[in-house]
């Protein structure tokens, strides 16, 4: 009985100094990665290779990823109308899809697995409703200024994956 209770106190030790490294690690992961980005493209990739500047040529938008796993993702489109009643509550039909095609926000938590080049992005809001309450994970590469990752299924709902690039502030 003595040495199955030693046992048992030996495994529960054990669990939990792995699962305390395990959050020391992703801990480290965040850190690596966290900071505030401009972005750089956005694009949607055909099965062919060709591309579409999904938000233009230039595109505007900004990624901050905090030490605590806290995101806030916005992108918009280089040239958007302005509504012509100067009121957002009475945007056209046309004015209102325009403005909502310019637009890709969500907010939310992410974690990072370096080993597997993923970031995995929980959305708690998103200007695409459909986003909101899921795990997002997109595979990346980074070289320390250079944040680069692939949307496996993009808001456009087409067979097509998106990349988006981002340049770190300093």
């Amino acid at each position: 009985m003595k040495n199955s209770l030693i046992l048992i106190f030996c495994l529960i030790a054990f669990s939990t100094v792995r699962a305390q490294n395990n959050v020391m690690q992703e801990r480290t992961e965040i850190n690596n990665i966290a900071g505030t980005y401009m972005l750089v493209t956005v694009d949607n990739v055909f099965a062919d290779g060709s591309k579409v500047h999904l938000y233009g040529d230039n595109p505007h938008g900004i990624l901050m990823l905090d030490n605590s796993g806290h995101y806030s993702l916005q992108i918009v489109s280089e040239n958007r109308q302005q509504f012509k009643s100067r009121d957002k509550s009475k945007g056209t039909d046309e004015e209102n899809r325009l403005a909502i095609q310019g637009i890709n926000t969500h907010f939310g938590t992410f974690t990072v697995n370096m080993e597997m080049h993923t970031i995995t992005f929980f959305i708690k809001r998103a200007s695409f409703p459909n986003w909101e309450g899921t795990y997002q994970v997109r595979p990346f590469t980074f070289n320390g200024s250079i944040f680069k990752y692939t949307v496996p299924a993009p808001t456009t709902g087409r067979t097509v994956t998106g990349e988006v690039e981002w340049k770190r502030m300093e």
